[in-house]
């Protein structure tokens, strides 16, 4: 499918109904711009507040990530979302209830012993050990890429039983057989209050391909953020263009006016 141009007009939000819809977002690259270090990422006040509006809309509103639930409630924070962590490997559903891709603890710490081992000759390459998985960055030493692609496949090889490669932007990831974007979208839209309702999913790496297939097989609506090829069917130019975008949808649909929204000092 030809994906459409980036949605500069904001052609689709007249269309939608909130209080009808299941948002999905992921964060880096998305509600929050990229950083050198994983460390130094937020998400604007202005957003949360959004995503806060959202759900005071009706709206049910969770987000799909490769960072670990306890991390994302930190960027989250004052809000506590139903979420996945490490592509799944991680969720707490609405009702608050966690679940988890659970490998030996053994085998794992093994696992992350080594690939620290290997990397060690590349200081300029970082080691992110997850629990469940492990990212291998590279974007402080983008030089270093094909290295960490190297590192990253033969591990991928060496334990195919457990563990599977995701590349993102500059990173690889080794994460659980079984965590996939796709797959914990389709477990939200299995149960309430997600069940029922048109799904939106807008995030904008590799890592959310499988997430964008899973929308368009329920016919909802895929946005990726930025360029690239993709399945997505919708396009967002950037960060701030998908803060825009929520501030548009907020202000057209259903309830508060765009000079109400304003006094409530929502829209800047």
């Amino acid at each position: 499918m030809t994906v459409r141009p980036y949605m500069n007009d904001f052609e689709l939000v007249t269309r939608l109904d909130i209080s009808r819809c299941a948002f999905f977002f992921d964060v880096d690259g998305t509600l929050a711009e990229i950083q050198p270090r994983p460390e130094l990422v937020f998400i604007p006040e202005s957003t949360l507040d959004a995503l806060q509006r959202l759900q005071d809309r009706g709206g049910v509103v969770a987000v799909i990530s490769g960072r670990k639930l306890d991390d994302l409630d930190r960027l989250l924070d004052p809000l506590r979302l139903p979420a996945a962590g490490v592509h799944g490997a991680e969720r707490r559903d609405a009702e608050g209830r966690e679940t988890r891709l659970v490998e030996d603890p053994a085998t794992l710490a093994r696992i992350g012993a080594e690939l620290e081992e290997a990397c060690a000759p590349y200081p300029e390459l970082r080691v992110e050990n997850k629990g469940v998985a492990f990212a291998l960055h590279y974007r402080e030493a983008p030089e270093r890429e094909s290295i960490a692609r190297y590192l990253a496949e033969s591990f991928a090889e060496r334990y195919a039983d457990l563990l599977g490669l995701q590349p993102g932007k500059c990173v690889f990831e080794l994460k659980p057989k079984g965590a996939s974007k796709g797959e914990v979208i389709n477990s939200f839209m299995r149960e309430a209050p997600f069940a029922g309702r048109l799904p939106l999913f807008i995030g904008d790496d590799l890592t959310d391909e499988a997430g964008f297939a899973a929308v368009n097989a329920l016919q909802g609506l895929s946005l990726k953020v930025g360029s690239g090829p993709t399945t997505a069917r919708q396009r967002l130019a950037s960060v701030s263009a998908v803060a825009d975008w929520l501030r548009t949808l907020l202000a057209s649909t259903g309830g508060m006016s765009p000079i109400q929204e304003e006094q409530r000092g929502g829209i800047s």
